[in-house]
Order: structure tokens, then sequence, then C-alpha cells
């Protein structure tokens, strides 16, 4: 009988770690795409691979879920011979869960990574990723335990600390519990969203000489020199991209292609290898970017926001390379379009259809924008804005917003907009309350709910099944009556059961 120890023992040493891992397993990648919640999937990873990318991670998957859900793991092992070399990371929490998980993983990737990165607060509620960075006791028995019972190595994503001495002690306790290579985000957990702002290169190059892993640095990575210069700046073995990659699939390779010819090998991909439209519509508005924030563009963009299809978005691109293909080619003169209300991009350095990366504002210039605004809000002599319609009638904000949303998504006509106006204003015929649009009293929830139980009705509009229900009860018991009484009289029987409610 093998036991635990034994396992433990011939893993220890029949696996490669360290450089022999990162130099045999993995082909001593630079390039690597990031793991990235629903956008790292199969499709886009082969995309990724056909223009330089030599390393790929999964997107993050719930240990939980992973280990006793059979459909999502299903989901989240899509993969294919030439989907290597390839890492799944899982997030979680505590140590048996993960490696439950990354036991049904290890025959599908050539190591598995825990998230201690993700700053969302998905990851908060969930007690996982960087929220998890000052418990390293837990995060010592996750790594320990996975390098100890898995055939296949571990390693780590995470983020800094302000204090640049902990940082590094934090990658050192990593590298000993048995992390073989470990990824460093140059971004603090507070460092999100309008304050993302620039990652600290200089606590990379700290880390990366306190640490005898291999190691990946991430942060500030929108082209290719930007890669070359981290590399030579930090000392780091590969350079891991997520948002500049998404944006332009090509920065390995250091080209800016049209965004079409992007978007139509990746649909070329998504047939060959399926995945939710959701993931689809995300690629696409990464890619579409800087040409959604026109204005003129803005019933493609509620075309792309409403497909579900493959055949639909396939006709959202076919639009846009109709329209912009002839002043790629230099066939028409191309005049810079209106921007959308509300953007704020400057002068972009590559025409609007060409790949390039989205530049985020500064967090200083954020802060500067809301202390403006709670300033204005605070100053009693400011002078009230006013709005008009297209025929100079001077209407409310919140009417002006209305419009406003009806320009983003001119789909709908008046008459329809007209028929949803009047239909708010049906209210219930008990209460107050609007009623149901399809309740057969033309009452609300509630009423029509009591409506259901005293007279006995269903009311399928609401979903209130009471008459059915109760008829399907009495058939019920009079079937488990009947059973208990194989000697009664069936006529009799019927009617006890039907007493017996």
């Amino acid at each position: 009988m093998v036991n635990d120890e034994d396992v433990m023992a011939a893993n220890r040493t029949s696996k490669l770690s360290g450089y022999d891992f990162y130099r045999q397993t993995l082909g001593s990648p630079r390039y690597v795409v990031a793991p990235m919640v629903d956008q790292s999937e199969l499709a886009w990873r082969m995309l990724c691979r056909r223009y330089g990318a030599e390393l790929c991670y999964s997107p993050m998957y719930h240990a939980n879920l992973f280990a006793t859900d059979p459909k999502y793991r299903r989901d989240a092992l899509q993969t294919c011979p030439e989907d290597r070399p390839l890492i799944i990371q899982f997030c979680g929490n505590d140590a048996q869960q993960i490696l439950e998980a990354t036991l049904l993983a290890q025959d599908h990737c050539d190591a598995v990574d825990i998230n201690l990165g993700c700053p969302q607060a998905i990851a908060k509620r969930g007690h996982y990723g960087s929220f998890l960075q000052d418990e390293w006791e837990l995060l010592t028995e996750i790594v320990s335990t996975l390098h100890a019972k898995l055939s296949i190595p571990v390693t780590c994503k995470i983020r800094i600390f302000k204090d640049l001495d902990k940082t590094i002690r934090y990658a050192k306790m990593l590298e000993a519990a048995g992390c073989q290579l470990l990824t460093v985000h140059g971004r603090t957990r507070e460092q999100k969203g309008p304050l993302t702002g620039v990652a600290d290169w200089s606590y990379i190059k700290e880390v990366r000489q306190h640490i005898k892993i291999p190691m990946f640095a991430n942060g500030n990575i929108l082209g290719l020199e930007d890669v070359h210069r981290c590399l030579a700046e930090t000392g780091v073995d590969g350079v891991m991209s997520a948002e500049g990659n998404l944006h332009n699939p090509a920065i390995f390779q250091g080209l800016s292609p049209p965004i079409w010819q992007m978007a139509n090998e990746y649909l070329e991909l998504v047939y060959l290898h399926p995945c939710p439209s959701s993931y689809i519509r995300g690629h696409l508005f990464k890619l579409f970017h800087h040409i959604m924030n026109i204005r003129q563009n803005a019933g493609l963009r509620q075309d792309l926001a409403t497909a579900n299809q493959l055949v639909q978005f396939q006709t959202v691109v076919q639009e846009v390379q109709a329209k912009y293909e002839p002043f790629h080619k230099g066939e028409v003169p191309y005049e810079p379009e209106e921007l959308a209300a509300g953007s704020e991009e400057d002068k972009l350095p590559l025409a609007p259809w060409l790949c390039q990366p989205y530049i985020r504002a500064s967090p200083e210039s954020h802060r500067q924008k809301i202390a403006e605004k709670v300033a204005e809000a605070a100053d009693p002599n400011r002078a009230k804005r006013q709005y008009f319609d297209k025929d100079g009638n001077e209407i409310s904000r919140k009417r002006m917003k209305k419009l406003r949303r009806r320009q983003r998504r001119p789909g709908k006509t008046e008459a329809q907009i007209q028929h949803r106006h009047e239909r708010r204003l049906e209210y219930c015929t008990e209460c107050a309350n609007p009623q149901g649009s399809k309740c057969e009293f033309r009452l609300c929830r509630v009423c029509c709910k009591d409506r259901c139980y005293s007279t006995d009705r269903d009311c399928p509009g609401h979903g209130i099944l009471i008459k059915s229900r109760r008829a399907k009860a009495k058939q019920f018991e009079a079937i488990h009556y009947v059973s208990e009484n194989p000697t009664g009289d069936p006529a009799t029987t019927a009617v006890d059961a039907e007493d017996s409610l």
C-alpha cells in the first residue's frame, strides 16, 4: 500500500524545479500572456501564441468550484496539444481544497499557479488573491502542500507591499515554501481602477536580487519596447502582459495590425474552440476600444453590445472593416472623427483602427477631477447648468441623460419608447403599485398572489400556479394513500385521500 509520504518523496525526486523547470519544461519563455478572468481562454491563447507568446496562463479558476462542479471543471480544462506550455491558475484560501482542484488539473498543464495578486472587491469577499498577502502561515501551508503532493511545480503571482523590505521577505517566504516561479506585479493592492497608476519596477528589481527561482515581471507593458526595457532594468527572466495584450495580441512581435484582422483571426479560432459570447464581446470591445469612443460609431457599439451569436460578431467586424479599410489602404483621406460625450482620450499615436494600447488617466488627474466636482457642488454661487432638447426646449438633467442614452442606443423607435412609457403608467387595480405587464388580472405581483390563493387560480404571467400545485398535491396524496392501503376500495380511497387534505 502506497502512503502519502511515498508519494511526496516520489514527487520531490521526479519533477523538475527552479531553472530546470523554467528551461526544460517551459522553454525559457520571455513573452508571457497573463491569467485574465474570462479573457485568457483557449481561443485567445492560441491567437497570442500565433503572434509570439511563448507561455500562456489560463484564466483564474475557483478551486472549490473546480474540485466539486464537473461542468465548471470541464469548461475550464478546454485545451489542445498546441496549447503548451500552459500554467493553470487557481484562487482559494484552503490548502486541501486547492490541492483537490490542482490534482484534477495537473495532467492538463505544465504547472499550477496560486493567485495572490487579485485586488478586486470579489476577491475581498471571497477572501483570496491579494487579500491573503498578510496571512503568511496560511500561504506557507498552501504552497508547501502543493509542492509536496503534486507531480508538477507550483508557482505564485503576487503584488508588492508599500514596504520594500516586507515585499522581499514575502517573496523569500514563498520561495522557501516551495514556489518554483514567482510573478511580481509592481503595484500595491490599493492601486486599481482609476487609482491604478504606474507599476514600480524598482521593487521588482530588488526582489529579483533576493530570490533564486525564475521570476516574471508584470505592469507598465504597453508595447514590445516596454518588454525589453523591463527585462533590462529589472533582470527578470520574462515579462507578463495583461491589458496591453488584450488591446494588441501582436504585442510580442512589435506589430500594430488593423483591428479587424485580429478580430477575424480570433473569431476563426472561436469557431474551432467555442467559448461564451460574453468572452467574445469583451475581447472585441478591447480591440475596438478606440473606434468605439467615436460618436459616429454609436450604432456599431450597440450592435456589438447586443450580439450573442458568432455570426452577429462577424457582421460587426465586417462593418468595421468596410468603414475603415479604405482609410487604411489610403484610398480615402481620413478626417478625425468626433469623440463621444464623456470621452477623455488624448490624441492617439496611431490611427484609431490600428491595435494600440489604452493609456489610463493618472491617479492625480482623477483625484483633481473629484476635488473640482466637490468644490463646484459646494459653491452656492455656481451657475446652474441648463439642458435643452433638439427643439431648444429646456429640460431637466434627468431627461437629458435619457436622451443621451437613447442616442447611444439608436435601435429603438419612438413608438417602442412611447409604448414602454405608457405601459409603465398602468397600475394595479387593487393598489398603487405598477401592474404586471402579463398579469391576467391586471394586478401587481403581491395582489395577484393574494387573488390566486383566495380564488384557487393560476397566473402564468406572474408565474403563480396555485391551482395547478394544489391539484398536483391532491394527486400525489391520493397515490400515496393508495400505496399505504392496497386493500382499500378505490372509490372510497380517493374520497378519503381528498378529505385528508
